[in-house]
């Protein structure tokens, strides 16, 4: 029994140590891509500044966003405008290359642009960049929109997160058409926010893919990829629940009062929300979503120069010909952030976190378990706080981890475990359950634990299926077939020694002093012995 605890205590310290090397690995591997990212731009540009500090007041500060953007990317750019202000710079440059993100971290980007008291120039970048989703709304919140040759932007319709099926439109009673026909400007649209949703390319409202060309609402398109009669306020009654519906207009609202601020193009705007519609670079100037196009950073400057634009009622005009451009970079603060905040990593620490915990419970005054564990899981709580988790999908994973753990305290060879697993797996894929890249669980990774979990109930199954096999060590029934030395003649009753003790003994047959007599039963404090 000792050996086999053993055995089962030596398993769980391999698959600790198993989970904590694919975390530092995941940990190495975003540590190498940030390094990337921060990287100097080409010899063109002028040299960065790290630590997000601005230039001089004569400089242009540069922001990027690279990638899905979630909290820490919008950290990364609120305490930018924060310190471009604070440091007199008179324009702001955001680099966008986005295939959209969460629709709350969006917003925060949205309310420091509408706020910030100096001009900011969004500006999709390189060739063959996008500002898809999350990043077609930044384009229209921004004072000026600009768009590198080669890039595009729209498909901006709201992702749900969680993973359920939309259902067939029903019919609306009479025959006629639904009130959401028509929408003239939100007024259908709800009053709060969709932060339960995200906004992420690649899905419509009927949950099709787009990309630029895609087919607008009405499904008719022209070359530049709108509808044909230039952009209607026309829209098709919406399929699905009446949750979406509500995300869906009211991302309509919100995206329809930043094009009329700024004076864009509203109806494309709606288009692109309903219908998932994107444009190029050029078709997107010609439709007036857009301001400008530029080759890089010193033509942007030099094309916007003299432009006047409104900020909190006042005209300004921007002079940006000739100024230094300074890019700033993320702290280590919004590194960290973004590197916890990352569904893989923060899966991997809650994964760790509890495996950690379930070892120190095995291994009182083991230490290292748990405190690791315990500061994985913290960090994986706040992650999971910060982001869009499906609660089911966390309650599955945490049921499953439960019933895996009851396996080593119920005999049921391995039908806890096996269920305790299949919840884990069922748990992990629909934890993070979207379709906003980079912000789901790597599938690898789900097999990876699975396989380390599925290993360590097969292990505990041999262990005890092998322990039962084994002949009994302990009590009474240990002591059956065992030998006991004779201390006198005696034929009937008499003593022997048994592992150091003396025996009262009965046998049928004669026994002489000093043989070796085979335990054969026993009763009470009696051995029943015979020779051997």
């Amino acid at each position: 029994m000792e050996a086999s605890l053993r055995s089962i205590r030596g398993t769980l310290v391999l698959s600790f140590a198993l989970t904590l090397s694919v975390l530092v690995l995941l940990v190495l591997a975003g540590a190498g891509g940030t390094a990337v990212a921060a990287s100097p731009e080409p010899a063109s540009t002028p040299a960065t500044a790290s630590g997000e500090r601005s230039g001089p007041a004569g400089a242009v500060p540069v922001l990027e966003i690279d990638g899905p953007i979630g909290p820490a990317t919008a950290r990364y750019v609120v305490r930018g405008l924060e310190t471009a202000r604070k440091s007199g710079s008179r324009l702001v440059v955001l680099e966008l290359d986005t295939p959209g993100g969460l629709d709350s971290s969006m917003r925060d980007i949205i309310r420091a642009i509408l706020a910030s008291p100096i001009p900011v120039v969004s500006y999709v970048s390189p060739p063959g960049a996008r500002a898809a989703s999350a990043g077609t709304y930044i384009l229209y919140a921004s004072h000026i929109a600009a768009m590198a040759p080669a890039t595009n932007l729209g498909a901006a319709t709201p992702v749900s997160i969680g993973g359920e099926p939309e259902p067939a439109p029903m019919p609306f009673p009479g025959g006629g058409e639904p009130p959401g026909k028509k929408n003239d400007g939100g007024t259908q649209a709800s009053s709060d926010g969709n932060g339960g949703d995200s906004h992420g390319s690649g899905k419509s409202a009927k949950g099709s893919g787009s990309s630029s060309g895609d087919s607008s609402a009405n499904g008719k398109n022209d070359e530049s990829g709108n509808s044909g009669n230039g952009g209607s306020s026309e829209s098709p009654p919406l399929s699905g629940t009446a949750m979406e519906r509500k995300v869906v207009n009211d991302a309509v609202a919100y995206i329809r009062g930043l094009a009329e601020l700024r004076g864009r193009n509203a109806e494309w705007a709606e288009q692109a929300v309903r219908g998932a519609a994107s444009l190029s670079a050029t078709a997107a100037l010609q439709q007036k979503v857009i301001d400008v196009i530029a080759r890089d950073l010193p033509d942007l400057l030099a094309r916007i120069d003299g432009r006047e634009v409104k900020i909190n009622d006042r005209a300004v005009k921007i002079e940006s010909r000739d100024l230094a451009v300074v890019h700033m970079k993320p702290d280590w603060r919004t590194n960290l952030l973004a590197m916890i905040t990352n569904p893989t990593v923060a899966y991997g620490l809650m994964v760790i976190g509890i495996w950690g915990l379930l070892l120190e419970g095995y291994n009182p005054g083991a230490v290292l378990p748990g405190v690791a564990g315990s500061i994985c899981l913290i960090i994986a709580l706040f992650a999971f706080q910060i982001l869009s988790v499906n609660y089911a999908g966390l309650a599955l994973v945490v049921v499953g981890t439960a019933m895996i753990i009851a396996e080593f305290f119920f005999p049921t060879y391995g039908s806890l475990g096996v269920g305790g697993l299949i919840a884990f797996v069922v748990g992990s894929l629909i934890l993070f359950d979207t379709d906003v890249p980079g912000m789901n669980i790597g599938r690898p990774l789900i097999a990876a634990f699975a396989t380390t979990g599925a290993l360590m109930i097969a292990g505990i199954v041999y262990l005890g299926t092998r322990s039962m096999r084994h002949p009994v060590a302990t009590g009474t029934q240990g002591m059956i077939g065992a030998s006991a030395e004779v201390v006198t003649d005696f034929t009937g009753k008499g003593r022997v020694r048994y592992g150091g003790e003396l025996w009262n003994a009965r046998s049928d047959r004669t026994l002489r002093a000093g043989e070796l007599a085979r335990i054969v039963k026993v009763e009470g404090l009696t051995l029943w012995v015979e020779p051997q």
